[in-house]
This record gives structure tokens, C-alpha cells and sequence, in this order.
């Protein structure tokens, strides 16, 4: 049986180059994405047959809704891919940090990936063993989630939150044969970073980051891909950076 695979967050960027990647690798596609299909039409082209269900990874009825209709259009969920996530809508200094920006970041990127994961993993304890494994999860975090940015302390806490998760539910799914991992980008092209890109090429230009170029969606998804392919099913809880060496400590 052809496996299936889930990605939040799907319908551009980053998560979208993770659905056109694992379509590629042969799994059918579920996609969950806040804006309606008519929208990113044209960003599925190519991928003959996939799930597209608009919906809030924040509002437990739309995850559920998700889970439900991945299993009902394919017959089961084999990987989730965590990927949906927010940044602040407005940068703002750590004493200056709104709650409203907190709760709105936190609910999202950790209390989304949290609840998502808890329903999608079990359908996967419903589903039966293929060879090793049951399931596969993985969490897109962020190197936000050790590297500090004082004006936008809300999006660091929910992606240290999301590698925790990553750890939590890799402890407790392996002996059910589900295998949890976390994909850490670094400065990725996307639409969150385009209003910051003076900055980065700036860091570039110095040598900041021993890659010296910005990442591409599809570096990501190359990593997702190695993940989602079943080929670590002696490792769990472990995480890749995708950052372009920037996560190495130098003098």
C-alpha cells in the first residue's frame, strides 16, 4: 500500500516544497493550510493526486477534522510533518513582548505541533506495523529554538518548546514502533524572511555562516525527505540542522 504523508502548513514555502518532495518520493499528500485552496491552486501543479483541508492547527475541531480526512481519502497516516508556524506579526523588544503576540505565537507553532502530533499519533497505534515502523513524525523547529533574538522572544520559546516535543514524543511512541525527529532551519528564502533580507545578506557578505548563502525551501525538504524515508529506525528524537553551519561554535 502506498503510504501517506501529512505536512501542516503546506500550501507555500517551505511546507510546500516538503509536499512536492515527498509527492516525488512516491507517498500521497495531505496538506492542512490556513488559506483556502483557490488560493495556492497553482503552487499543487504537477502533484496528481493529493488532500488539501483549509484549516487552524490551533483549533482542535480543524486537526481533528485533518487526521479524519487524511484517513478517510487514503486509509491511514504514515507520516506527519509538522511544518505549520507563525512568526510575531510585529517584532518588539522582550519588555515590550504583548501577551496577546505571546499566546498567539506559542498556540500555534508548540501548543499546534503538541495537540497535532497527540491526534495524529494515535491513528498511527491504530494502524499496524510496515516492517519497523508505524508512523514517522517530524517537527519543523527553527535554530530560533537555541539561538537567542530579544525582539521576538515569543517565536524562540515556541521552537526550544517544539524540540522539546520532538524529545518527549520520541520517548514515548518508540516502543510502538513510531519514530519522532526535529529538521532545524536556519535563514531560509521564504515569505518570514523576505522583510529581514537586507539584514541576512549583509551576514552572508561577512562570512557569518560558513555556507555563505541563503537556504532554499527545497534544502529543507531534502532533510524531511532522508526522515520520512524510513532510513534512521535506529535513531529518535534526533534533529538536523538545516542552517548552513551557523549552529557551529567558532573563534
Amino acid at each position: 500500500m502506498r503510504e501517506t504523508a501529512a505536512v501542516t502548513g503546506g500550501s507555500r514555502g517551505i511546507g510546500l516544497a516538503i509536499a512536492r518532495q515527498l509527492a516525488a518520493d512516491g507517498f500521497n499528500i495531505a496538506v492542512m493550510a490556513a488559506s483556502p485552496f483557490e488560493v495556492n491552486r497553482k503552487n499543487f501543479e504537477g502533484i496528481e493526486d493529493f488532500l488539501y483541508v483549509q484549516g487552524d492547527i490551533a483549533c482542535q475541531e480543524d486537526r481533528l477534522r485533518f487526521v479524519n480526512a487524511c484517513v478517510e481519502r487514503f486509509g491511514g497516516m504514515h507520516v506527519l510533518v509538522n511544518n505549520a508556524g507563525v512568526a510575531p506579526k510585529a517584532r518588539a523588544d522582550l519588555l515590550e513582548m504583548t501577551e496577546e503576540s505571546f499566546d498567539h505565537v506559542v498556540g500555534i507553532n508548540a501548543k499546534g505541533t503538541m495537540f497535532m502530533s497527540q491526534a495524529a499519533a494515535k491513528q498511527m497505534l491504530a494502524q499496524p506495523m510496515a516492517g519497523k515502523k508505524r508512523g514517522i513524525i517530524i517537527n519543523i523547529s527553527s535554530c530560533s529554538a537555541e539561538a537567542v533574538s530579544a525582539n521576538r522572544g515569543e517565536y524562540c520559546i515556541s521552537k526550544a518548546g517544539i524540540s522539546m516535543l520532538t524529545k518527549l514524543y520520541a520517548d514515548r511512541l518508540a516502543p510502538d514502533g513510531i519514530f519522532v525527529y526535529e529538521v532545524r532551519p536556519g535563514v531560509i528564502a521564504t515569505d518570514m524572511t523576505s522583510g529581514v533580507s537586507e539584514k541576512y545578506d549583509k551576514l552572508f557578505a561577512q562570512g557569518f555562516f560558513p555556507i555563505a548563502r541563503w537556504g532554499m525551501p527545497e534544502d529543507v525538504a531534502q532533510a524531511v525527505s532522508a526522515f520520512a524515508g524510513g532510513k534512521f529506525l535506529y535513531s529518535t528524537g534526533s534533529s538536523i540542522d538545516v542552517d548552513g553551519g551557523f549552529h557551529i561554535k567558532r573563534l
